[in-house]
């Protein structure tokens, strides 16, 4: 006799309170794809509530933790100011302008300019309104933590219209945003960090030599206005590339600089996918200045790796989320970094342990775009 049992075993996910945010605004949602070639060539329309023309962009892999659009601010003009119970961070695509920011029992505005390359975040719940200074349409890259807030408040009333003011995270100060030209050492892990709370220009600032992520790998960590949202800034110099390495899915890349490509697959296929016949499952996105990867589109253990092919650095600009994550371990414990060689606990794979198709694939490209090989033949002993 078969077993009575409640309910269905197929059904439909619904709607997310951000996926239906997003409907709501009427404009081009680009997604499905695990990144764009340049993202300056996404469509937009116009969007009422900013007062500017936009686009969302969904990325495979975010997971519902990144939200992610496009907004083109009207040349000479002004967006709409808005107040939100989510971090934000901007990066200036194209064009030069100013931003205002102010709470609500602020006696003044504070404004700060940016331009090309900026890279600046408004304060929690502080109100914003960016303003062009030109007379060509400015274009910004907004990304936010904004759909699992969305998901946890299930009310828009709440998130845009709360009079709660974080005076920890924003004091008004007239040094808040100036640029922090000294950097320093990450307390977990040591390496660079900026902890000014603009950086006025993420496409040129200096890189220092770090060399975990690969030969000559140079870079820094970010966090912006008090954020939990983190990132970094990343270079390669031109014919060299990354470690292949492995971590939750979530984190978007941004090209800078330089022309390139990621690779990525799913930890199941083991470290090299070729070599064991599953080179059908490795994805690769291809991108140039303004281009957009998501560096591990599956579930976590998606393995993938950057590949500067071009005769100019790949330069590159990580967003790698702000709560809610997920919490490894117990405090106190000593922690085992994802740059560590994967035979030691770690989640990279060395150079002498990749597929043997990685380099050669990287060495077909760069001679397509007359590029030399330019990794040292140390790398891979």
């Amino acid at each position: 006799m078969a077993q009575d049992f409640v309910g269905t075993k197929r059904w439909i996910r619904p709607a997310t309170p951000y996926e239906t945010y997003m409907d709501e605004q009427n404009l081009p949602i680009h997604r499905g794809a695990v990144g764009f070639y340049d993202i300056r060539e996404l469509d937009l329309a116009p969007w009422p509530r900013m007062g500017a023309r936009g686009a969302f962009i969904e990325l495979n892999g975010c997971g519902g933790l990144q939200g992610m659009y496009v907004i083109e601010v009207p040349s000479a003009g002004v967006i709409a100011p808005e107040k939100h119970m989510y971090e934000e961070i901007f990066y200036v695509l194209e064009g030069r302008g100013t931003t205002e920011i102010w709470s609500d029992d602020a006696t003044k505005k504070q404004t700060f300019e940016w331009q090309q390359g900026s890279l600046f975040s408004p304060p929690m719940n502080t109100w914003h309104r960016i303003v062009n200074a030109t007379s060509s349409p400015a274009l910004l890259l907004g990304v936010t933590n904004a759909p699992p807030i969305f998901h946890l408040y299930r009310s828009q009333d709440a998130l845009f219209n709360n009079p709660y003011q974080f005076k920890d995270r924003y004091d008004g100060s007239a040094e808040y945003f100036k640029a922090h030209t000294e950097l320093g050492k990450d307390p977990r892990h040591g390496r660079a960090r900026n902890y000014g709370n603009i950086i006025p220009d993420a496409d040129r600032v200096e890189l220092p030599l770090d060399g975990q992520r690969g030969v000559g790998h140079r870079t820094f960590f970010w966090n912006l206005s008090g954020n939990s949202f983190q990132g970094f800034i990343a270079q390669y110099a031109p014919g060299r590339y990354s470690r292949c390495h492995n971590h939750e899915a979530g984190p978007v890349l941004l090209c800078l600089g330089g022309k390139g490509y990621t690779i990525t697959w799913p930890g199941g296929a083991g470290t090299t996918p070729w070599q064991d016949g599953k080179g059908d499952l490795v994805l690769r996105q291809d991108y140039k200045a303004g281009g957009i990867v998501s560096a591990a589109p599956g579930d976590a253990g998606w393995f993938h790796g950057h590949y500067g092919a071009s005769k100019d650095p790949l330069r590159v600009l990580a967003f790698l989320g702000g709560f809610p994550r997920r919490v490894m371990g117990v405090p106190g414990v000593d922690w085992r970094g994802l740059n560590l060689d994967i035979k030691e606990g770690g989640s990279t794979i060395e150079y002498r342990d990749e597929d043997p198709y990685i380099r050669k694939m990287f060495q077909e490209q760069l001679a397509k775009e007359g590029a030399a090989f330019n990794m040292p033949e140390e790398a891979y002993r």
